[in-house]
């Protein structure tokens, strides 16, 4: 069950925790949850959607830990080290797709959590019936958020020091 679900997980991981070992640690977190919930599946529903439903909320509740912890000690920006070099193509798409990511972490747990659904290619209805919101509230939200990006990256290339 797990390993068919792999990709769906690390996303959702890769999206809630920079630190391998908090990786580590959310993956263990939402395996034992996953343990812990199976009897309450319906299959009714696809386990894919049940399984990714107990990961979103175990990473959220994970991540809301995580900020507690953080905002109790001060944190030493690394970018305090960070010396500014000409990138190459190859370095200016990783660039682009660490941009990406950072962006969407910028956004609610929802939106995050759409736009997570959305670039793994699930359709509008599914991402509907994960979420629990309609399909025509799913595309509307996209729309804005991609045209969000879109601002966002035009500001980055205006101005290559961001947030």
């Amino acid at each position: 069950m797990i390993r068919a679900n792999r990709k769906i997980l690390y996303k959702i991981i890769r999206a809630y925790c920079k630190d391998q070992e908090d990786r580590q640690d959310l993956e263990q977190e939402i395996i034992i949850q996953l343990w812990k919930s199976f009897k309450t599946y319906n299959d009714q529903f696809k386990l894919s959607t049940w399984i990714y439903r107990i990961a979103l909320n175990v990473a959220i509740s994970h991540y809301r830990k995580d900020i507690k912890r953080k905002e109790k000690t001060i944190p030493l920006s690394d970018t305090l080290f960070q010396a500014v070099d000409d990138q190459e193509a190859t370095e200016a798409l990783d660039n682009n797709l660490e941009l990406l990511h950072a962006f969407i972490n910028q956004l609610d747990r929802l939106n995050k959590a759409l736009m997570i659904l959305y670039l793994e290619g699930n359709s509008y209805k599914d991402i509907a019936e994960i979420l629990g919101i309609s399909e025509s509230n799913v595309g509307t939200k996209i729309n804005r958020i991609k045209k969000m990006l879109k601002e966002k990256f035009s500001t980055q290339q205006t101005h290559p020091r961001w947030n």
